[in-house]
């Protein structure tokens, strides 16, 4: 059959060429533009109110952008890359989607120009390839060098654009003690730091300057009746994820009874099927006992004779920690190949004690000096909730900062010092390039500048001259073999001045630089290579209603 010449019919609308592009370097504009102000010491904080009028007040981009409902696929693909550095580093959301806005904005502008996307994409490639490699050989600083000062300066800058910067000296130690406490060495004898093992909890009243560091694993919950004793030692803790509860027939299960006197006997079973259980737990010394799910009053009478300690209704996660933290195996049933119900002691965790203190308006069950891991708990004080949430999530990119500096042993100084390093050090290269790539290396290198820019901007200073001031520094200590130092030159916000930040202590992991550079660039590229757009319309018809 021959096919005609005429257009496709196709259920939808086509857009494509420069139409297409510019829609997507629009949106993805408009994005970085919302979290633009976010950034740096003296960014200013977004409130987000979601449709049932919950309310958020944040400074991290991850969690502003997370809370969008953003519509347009281009600009989704900016929302997936700062989950991707929340994910990956933990810090530098913000960045990373300002970066790559930057980044297409000026490719856009070069397609305009009739240069083909396919140059400008393996330009960019090559720039971000050159841009990884300079930060790794030339900007980095061992850590060796700086000692526990580095740590904290590292939690500082990552505290700097949050709400508890005022405080940022109790904090960056707490965060240092944290990352450092939860410290462990694998098989291979890698030194690596679970984070996971720190649990923050958030407690109403007091002020932020009063909150601290536990050393134990805290689960928000009290003890399940009042006549349970306060402190257990040593512990023996049972993680089980089941309920200690009379038991009932599964659904499904019918039991039909011809004899009522049979009835009772049945409820009596019920009830003692339970008991055994509990005998079986106490046999093997457990004395703590945590449970997901519920205890009712009969099963705890069992527990108050013995004068162990069970805490119902713990949080799947919580229960996974603990069971990690003293070696306990987590039971999901107590029944064994033979189809008998049996409970080993070697299911058991140890800890030095397991105690309960009363913590703002709650009673908190502590878990403290586990076996194989020690966890540690920060309890964070505050006024509201959103104050707790976002010192929660400050703290948490701070963490993760200290985590991966730690991991990698390698910072940079931070307040535009790197961005504007490579920016002199890309537009070099550009210029040695004979190819068609120049322009597009010429472009990354402007394009990098838009985050000391940003920075000066949000401080309410004159970014033209600052970072002018900046370049020219940067440019003699790459230019002048005995003005190296001179690399770790940024921004001092507050005043208005350019700085030594390696000295100043405004420090980065690299990682989170080269991440950033690396995922902006990615992000920029995929959207650039995007020419047309096809939009199906829904067919309205109903299907098989034809």
């Amino acid at each position: 059959m021959a096919i005609s010449s005429q257009t496709l019919d196709i259920m939808g609308e086509r857009q494509s060429g420069q139409d297409v592009r510019t829609q997507n370097v629009m949106a993805c504009q408009a994005v970085a533009n919302i979290v633009k102000s976010s950034l740096g010491p003296v960014g200013l904080d977004k409130m987000l109110v979601d449709d049932i009028g919950d309310v958020t007040i944040t400074n991290d981009g991850a969690t502003i952008l997370k809370m969008l409902e953003v519509e347009h696929p281009a600009a989704k693909v900016l929302v997936e890359l700062a989950e991707l550095q929340d994910r990956e580093v933990g810090d530098g959301t913000t960045s990373v989607v300002i970066i790559a806005a930057e980044l297409l904005k000026r490719a856009n502008d070069l397609v305009r120009n009739k240069i083909h996307p396919t140059s400008i994409i393996s330009g960019y490639r090559l720039a971000m390839r050159e841009a990884c490699k300079y930060v790794e050989e030339k900007l980095s600083v061992k850590v060796d060098k700086l000692g526990k000062d580095s740590l904290i300066n590292c939690a500082k800058t990552s505290m700097s654009s949050k709400l508890i910067n005022i405080d940022s000296d109790l904090f960056a130690t707490l965060v240092v003690d944290a990352v450092q406490a939860v410290k462990t060495t694998n098989n291979r004898g890698e030194v690596k730091y679970p984070i996971k093992g720190i649990n923050i909890l958030k407690a109403h009243g007091k002020s932020a300057k009063e909150s601290y560091l536990l050393n134990g694993y805290a689960l928000n919950t009290g003890r399940a009746a009042q006549g349970m004793p306060t402190r257990v030692a040593p512990a023996r803790i049972a993680c089980i994820d089941f309920n200690l509860q009379k038991t009932k027939m599964q659904m499904g299960v019918q039991v039909l009874v011809s004899d009522p006197r049979e009835l009772e006997k049945i409820r009596q079973r019920e009830a003692d099927i339970t008991k055994e259980r509990i005998e079986k737990l106490l046999k093997a010394g457990a004395n703590v006992i945590l449970t997901t799910k519920g205890i009712d009053d009969m099963a705890l009478k069992y527990f108050v004779e013995a004068g162990a300690i069970a805490v119902r209704r713990v949080r799947k996660e919580d229960l996974r920690h603990v069971a990690k933290a003293t070696g306990a195996t987590q039971v999901l049933t107590f029944a064994d190949m033979e189809g008998e119900e049996t409970f080993d002691s070697s299911l058991l965790g140890y800890a030095d004690e397991v105690v309960e203190e009363h913590l703002a308006d709650d009673d908190v069950i502590l878990v403290k000096g586990t076996k194989t891991t020690s966890a540690v708990s920060l309890i964070l004080r505050g006024a509201n909730d959103f104050m707790l949430d976002e010192m929660e999530r400050s703290l948490h990119d701070a963490i993760c900062i200290v985590k991966r500096v730690l991991e990698s042993n390698m910072v940079v100084a931070g307040g535009g010092a790197v961005e504007a390093a490579l920016s002199v050090y890309l537009e070099y290269l550009a210029t040695t390039l004979g190819s068609r790539e120049q322009l597009a290396i010429a472009e990354f290198a402007e394009s990098l500048l838009i985050i000391p820019k940003v920075l000066a901007v949000n401080a309410a200073k004159d970014a033209t001259e600052l970072v002018s001031k900046l370049r020219a520094y940067h440019h003699t200590a790459q230019t002048k073999a005995d003005k190296q130092h001179l690399s770790g030159m940024g921004l001092e916000l507050s005043k208005g001045t350019i700085r030594n930040n390696l000295e100043a202590g405004v420090l980065e992991p690299s990682m989170s630089k080269v991440k950033i550079i690396q995922f902006a660039t990615e992000a920029a590229i995929t959207i650039l290579r995007i020419d047309d757009m096809i939009k199906l319309i829904k067919d309205e018809r109903e299907d098989g209603a034809e």
